[in-house]
């Protein structure tokens, strides 16, 4: 099994979601988080007074798959979370060496 988290604009949230619903991909944690890459921020105004903006909000997302799905999984979140601009966002991928069910605590394969 391997866990895959995702950082997404919060804006493609839904369209993230929508599509790995298609694919059968069940289970997911969704958490808002704060931070930049090459995106670096921006300027805002606020009164009347310019402050800088150094942590973007973005949307990760994270589920357990079948080492079998990963790239099928890589693949629709790039084709649901893409714009082509910065600030996209980034896909990881790490190895689960165990899991456990915690109602019946049965252990994952």
């Amino acid at each position: 099994m391997k866990l895959i988290k995702c950082i997404v604009r919060p804006n493609k949230v839904d369209e993230v979601r929508e599509a790995l619903d298609k694919a059968s991909v069940s289970g997911m944690t969704i958490t808002e988080v704060r931070g930049h890459g090459r995106q670096k921020g921006h300027k805002a105004v606020y009164r009347g007074r310019e402050y800088d903006v150094s942590l973007l909000p973005k949307t990760m997302i994270e589920m357990a798959v079948p080492d079998e799905r990963v790239d099928e999984v890589i693949a629709v979140l790039i084709k649901a979370a893409r714009t082509g601009d910065i600030g996209d966002g980034r896909i990881w991928v790490l190895g689960i060496e165990e899991g456990y069910n915690i109602r019946t605590a049965a252990r994952d394969l």
